[in-house]
This record gives structure tokens, sequence and C-alpha cells, in this order.
């Protein structure tokens, strides 16, 4: 097997020459390792996919979600860094084997799109490549069948927001952090710029101080009404529903909590992803540009105009993720969890273990209305007040409680 992956550098140069082109083999190796990297990318990816894909996401598989993840960050890094050894090419070596590859061309990965794909990029975000659709330079039914299924299944951006959707706390008739949020918002807004504006003297600073205001609401304005919100995301302009953003928001702010700490890094990862991808965009636009200037490129694309507009906001997929640091606010005027919520979040609650508290407390309420009769005898035994005697039955609440959460 090795074998047969080793003789798979055949230099096209090498059949209508006496010898090959040197650095075409230089060529061929590198864009059969991205090949072979986006190939162990996929697999992860759909490792993850299969994570998120559940229901409702066990914490436990959060360590698992964050490996992986972090894996698929560090070869995308290793990639943006292999751009520099093909930047040992001269523009002139390039030349001497540059027409042997047509009409081949990067345009043409297929697992680069499935990749894009099943992390979330839409159609209507992309930049059409000769006027084509992506999919028309792929011809074989395999090709064909892979890039329906990239498309047909949930992409990683839509599992994504679907837990984060389930974030805890944002329930209106819960902690409802939502609304807690926006009153905060709204105290930070009047006591940093309106009322500095009132009591400003000066008309000219006044009136700075007052469009500064406008301009802040307006931009918190645009999440906190839903139908705004939707506006943006209708125009392709925003990714994330709105509840989601909500939860990310709410991770972003109590990423302290410790149920919130593996989410928190979760979140970070995806957005490493996408600005790595970003960046590997941009060394190839600048790679070709070195080697082509402004010319065609092989597969017959306007080269370096069309990869350069790919390097934009439009080609990242967790673009809310980054954008989250527009709407936070100092840390003195977060929301205080209440004392439940806290305990909500000091530790990997899940729907079990809070019915096996309840249960537990039921249990130790029906057992402590059956011995009514005689508690008091034992009380007067033991010389314990009622007081005493409550106060131990909270502390045993307490260290049953302790015992569930990790």
């Amino acid at each position: 097997m090795l074998d047969k992956l080793l003789s798979c550098q055949e230099p096209l140069s090498a059949k209508d020459r006496v010898k090959a082109v040197h650095d075409e083999h230089l060529f061929i190796v590198t864009h059969q390792a991205y090949e072979l990297w986006f190939k162990q990318i996929l697999f992860e990816l759909d490792s993850v996919r299969d994570i998120f894909s559940a229901q409702k996401v066990d914490e436990g598989h959060t360590l698992v979600l964050i490996s992986r993840l972090n894996r698929v960050m560090l070869i995308l890094k290793l990639l943006t860094e292999q751009f520099l050894i093909l930047e040992t090419m001269t523009p002139l070596d390039f030349m001497e084997f540059r027409d042997y590859l047509a009409p081949a061309s990067g345009f043409q990965s297929l697992q680069f799109r499935l990749l894009e794909n099943k992390l979330g990029l839409k159609q209507v975000n992309r930049v059409k490549y000769n006027q084509q659709h992506y999919k028309e330079v792929f011809h074989e039914e395999q090709h064909i069948r892979e890039l329906e299924e990239s498309t047909s299944t949930p992409s990683l951006l839509e599992l994504v927001q679907n837990w984060l959707e389930r974030t805890p706390g944002l329930e209106p008739d819960g902690f409802n952090f939502w609304g807690k949020y926006r009153n905060a918002v709204a105290n930070w807004l009047e006591e940093s710029f309106l009322d500095p504006a009132q009591k400003e003297h000066d008309p000219a600073a006044k009136e700075l101080r007052k469009a500064e205001y406008k301009k802040q609401k307006e931009t918190f304005d645009s999440i906190f009404d839903e139908n705004i919100y939707n506006a943006y995301v209708a125009r392709g302009e925003r990714r994330l529903s709105h509840q989601a953003f909500k939860g990310a928001m709410m991770i972003s702010l109590y990423r302290d909590e410790p149920r919130f700490h593996q989410p928190y890094q979760i979140i970070t990862l995806l957005m490493d992803i996408d600005a790595l991808l970003t960046k590997w965009r941009y060394n190839h636009v600048m790679l070709v540009q070195r080697m082509l200037g402004s010319k065609v490129g092989t597969g017959g694309s306007s080269g370096y105009q069309y990869l350069r507009s790919t390097v934009s906001d439009r080609y990242k997929v967790f673009l809310d993720l980054f954008n989250l640091s527009t709407f936070l606010i100092p840390r003195r005027c977060i929301p205080p969890l209440t004392r439940h919520m806290k305990r909500e979040l000091s530790g990997s609650f899940t729907e079990d273990m809070i019915s096996k508290i309840n249960r537990m407390r039921l249990f130790a309420k029906e057992r402590s209305a059956q011995m009514g009769a005689n508690q008091e005898a034992a009380e007067e035994d033991s010389g314990e007040s009622e007081e005493e005697e409550e106060k131990k039955e909270n502390d045993n609440d307490d260290d049953d409680l302790d015992r569930v959460t990790f």
C-alpha cells in the first residue's frame, strides 16, 4: 500500500522531455500532501458531526469534541505553513512545467469542497468560478453523490446551532439570561454614553456623545430586535439563529463558570478553524500572485482575482462567533447569577442528575414527615434543638448535591 502511495508522483513534463522538470515533483508531492491532510480533516469532522447529531449532546463527550477540533485546527495550521515549501520555487521555475498542468486547477479539489460543505459554507456565500457553479467541474457519479450528500446532511454549523440553542439559562421562565443581559446593556449604555452627554456643557461635544450613544444602541438593537436579526440572517450577513446567538453570548459572558469551560473552548476552536482556513486561502492567494501575477489560472479561472475574492467574511462559516466581541460588556456589568443558576453551572448537570436530586429531596421530605412523631422524642433524648436538626438536614442535602455534580 505504501509503495502504491509513493509511486503516485508522475511528472507530466517527463512525457515529452528527456528529463522531467525538477520542481514539478515538489509541486505534485505538496498537493498530494494537502489532499491527504484534507482526508484526515474530513475524517475528524465526520466524527465531530456524529457527536453533535445527538438529540442532546452528552457533556461527557465534550472533551472528545475539543480533542478532535483541536486536531483539525493543528492540521490546518500545518497546511498554512506548507506554502513556504512551494515558495522555494521561483516563478520562472514554475513556468517551466505550468503548461503541463492545464486544465487542472485547485478549484477541482473534491475534498476541499466537501470540507467547506461539511463545515457549513452556503452556496449563497460562494463566489462563482468563471460564472460556474462549483459542482459543474465534477463529472464522476461518485463525486457528484458525495457532494450531494455533503449538502443534504446537517453541517457542523447547523449542528452547533442546535447545541447552542439548548444552552441552560436561556429559558424566559427560568434564569432568563436575555432579559437580564438586555437590561444590563441598557444601564451600561446610559452610564457610559448618555449620562456623560447630559453632563457635557459644550454643545458640540454633547451632540457627539449623543450620536455615539445612538450608534451603540442601534448596534445592540440589531441583536435585541429579533426581526432585525432575522433580516441579517436572510441577507446572509449572519449565520446562527437568534436563539443560538443568545446561547453563544451567554457562554462567552459566563465562561468562567465550570459548566461553560468546555463549551467556551469549543467556540474558540471553531473560530480558530475558521481563521486558519481564511489564512490558508490568503497564503494561497499570495503564492498565486507571486507565481502568476494577474495571469489566468491553469483551470482557466481569473487566478489571483478569483482567489482574492474568497478571502472575505462571506467565506467565514462561524462569522457570528467572531462578532460576539461586538456585544460584550464590562465584567462589572454582567448580570449576577441566581443561587440556583450558579449551582447549575457549577458542574455538568444532566437531566438525569437533576431528576435524581429532586427524587432524593422528595424522599428526604417524606421520610421526615413519617418520622415526625418520633423526632420530638429523639430531640428530647439528644437535647438537640429543632433549628440544629434542620441545619443538619440542609447540610446533608448539600452533600448529596455535591456527590452528583462534577
